[in-house]
Order: C-alpha cells, then structure tokens, then sequence
C-alpha cells in the first residue's frame, strides 16, 4: 500500500496527515525579507520568538497566530500564494512532485534524521528577541536544497 502523500493531494489529506508532513526542520520559522523593487527573497538565520531551536518546532503550535499575528498558516490554498518555503520543505516537495525525502520522519521512521542530515535550523539560529538589525544575518542556506546523502 502506497503512503498518503503519495495518493492524495494535498487538499484532500486529513489534518492528522497534513500536519505530519511537517518534517521539524524549522526553516519556515525563520524571518526573511523581500526587496520591495524585485520581489527577491533574503532568507535569514533568525528565528521566530516561539521556535524551540533544540526541537526545531513551534513552542507554542496551538496559539501561535495570537501570540505572533503574522504568523503564517499553511493550508492547502495558502500554498499558492507562497514562494518562500525552503526547497527542502515537504509540503512544496509534495506539491511539485517530487515526494518526500529520506530523512523526512515518515519515510526514515525517526524525527532525529532531519536533524542528523543536517537539514534542521539546530545549532544556527538566532532568536529574534537578540537578532537586532535582520539585514545583519542574511544567510543563503536556508532557502537552498540541503546536500544530504543517504547513509549507507
């Protein structure tokens, strides 16, 4: 039998699914700007206030929108509309086609491989609260496809 993100669109999974597509890399947690005149991306390596940088998840999922309004949620037709998720993010791989990834925590069975692989924001975030300026940490990593290789 063939996973759920695999026969069902992305419209059509259950939230108990569609949350699970998250694999906790915390990358959509981080800020990033866009030039007003090229509608460019910046990604930086500051975070969100409510992101657990150990974890990589939200501290506080269930309120995060009152406590953050600018929060964004993803959904299905929210998708649309967004072009800044990392290329490594499952739901945009899911999307475009091109399944999940091996270390995603419902292919390897451990939600430690998307840290293992690298593919986590762990141990290269800065708090928001700390951050300052976010001119001052632009990064290119998180909006690049992470070189991960399967480990043998």
């Amino acid at each position: 039998m063939l996973p759920f993100w695999k026969t069902k669109t992305l419209a059509e999974m259950t939230d108990a699914e569609w949350e699970s597509l998250c694999d906790g890399c915390g990358r959509c947690c981080l800020h990033k700007l866009r030039d007003d005149a090229t509608q460019e991306i910046a990604w930086t390596n500051v975070a969100c206030r409510l992101l657990d940088s150990e974890s990589c998840r939200c501290s506080d999922y269930k309120r995060r929108r009152r406590r953050v309004p600018d929060c964004v949620q993803l959904t299905p037709a929210a998708l649309d509309e967004i072009d800044w998720l990392p290329p490594s993010c499952a739901y945009r791989r899911v999307k475009e086609g091109r399944g999940l990834a091996w270390w995603h925590p419902l292919v390897s069975g451990d939600p430690q491989t998307v840290h293992d692989a690298g593919v986590s924001v762990r141990g290269r975030v800065i708090d928001e609260r700390y951050a300052g300026n976010l001119e001052y940490h632009v990064a290119d990593w998180p909006g690049r496809r992470p070189k991960t290789s399967r480990p043998a």
